[in-house]
């Protein structure tokens, strides 16, 4: 079974924000994708989360042979060297963040939440940090594939608040773990295998936390439009009470034609990259 990629994104500044501090990027060829969502004054936040796109892009596109070799001496063990070499990628970006806020006091304490996939052939392997997340849509049901790095989710890990309570918290904004804030990261890594059909939606908090899943699957299975699925995501956020930069990326993998293989094409876009 020969599967191919398809994707597709879009970023908004939404009714509140006066500036923008998402950011996505994504390389078919390279098969990853990433989105980001920052935080910072003084524009600090955007120039983060665009920090941590363009160095995970620029680590798969332009070495590959090095994408095993450890990043600050760490390891992960458990996971494919794909997930391996997702996890070395947010480490540099991490790394750079923080010498990037280093070198200018306004930029101080900025970071960034980082959600990506790595997709080769039928199988893919999931990163984050954070609180964006990364869904799975298949045969018409929804699985979240990632676990929030907040502090209200822990407290229900911990069962010390329902999901309930934390869905209406107001400390939902409050994020345990980001690029950006130590010398190390440690990002969840996940391994996973796809079926033709399958969609991925990876999204900033300013969707998520406004969007139902049910609302998710009906949008993504009544367009064959990956761009209108983005747009209709986007608006069912901002009428949903949205009051944060809405971003959404979204991946389709889709069995390639005998005339597709054989004229060496993919049916969507080689790389995109959007810097608000």
């Amino acid at each position: 079974m020969n599967l191919v990629v398809q994707a597709a994104g879009k970023t908004d500044i939404g009714v509140v924000r006066a500036n923008n501090e998402d950011n996505f990027g994504f390389d078919v060829r390279a098969g990853v994708f990433i989105v980001c969502d920052g935080m910072g004054g003084q524009a600090a936040g955007e120039l983060a989360s665009k920090i941590a796109v363009d160095t995970v892009l620029g680590y798969f596109r332009h070495d590959t042979r090095r994408a095993l070799s450890p990043v600050l001496g760490r390891t992960f063990e458990g996971v494919s060297e794909r997930a391996t070499a997702l996890a070395n990628a947010i480490q540099l970006a991490n790394q750079a963040i923080q010498t990037a806020g280093a070198h200018n006091a306004e930029h101080a304490g900025m970071g960034s939440t980082i959600v990506a996939v790595r997709a080769e052939g039928n199988l893919f392997s999931t990163a984050n940090v954070g609180d964006s997340r990364i869904y799975l849509v298949r045969e018409g049901g929804i699985q979240q594939l990632t676990r929030d790095h907040s502090l209200v989710m822990e407290q229900v890990r911990r069962g010390l608040m329902t999901m309930e309570e934390a869905e209406n918290s107001k400390m939902q904004n409050v994020i345990v773990r980001a690029l950006g804030s130590e010398d190390s990261v440690e990002p969840d890594l996940e391994d996973h295998e796809f079926s033709p059909g399958d969609v991925l939606l990876l999204c900033s908090d300013g969707m998520s936390r406004y969007v139902k899943e049910g609302t998710m699957v009906e949008v993504i299975g009544r367009n064959a439009a990956l761009e209108q699925s983005c747009e209709e995501l986007i608006q069912a956020a901002k009428g949903g009470g949205s009051d944060d930069n809405i971003t959404c990326l979204l991946l389709r993998v889709v069995e390639q034609t005998w005339h597709g293989r054989l004229l060496g094409r993919l049916s969507s876009g080689n790389s995109r990259q959007s810097s608000t």
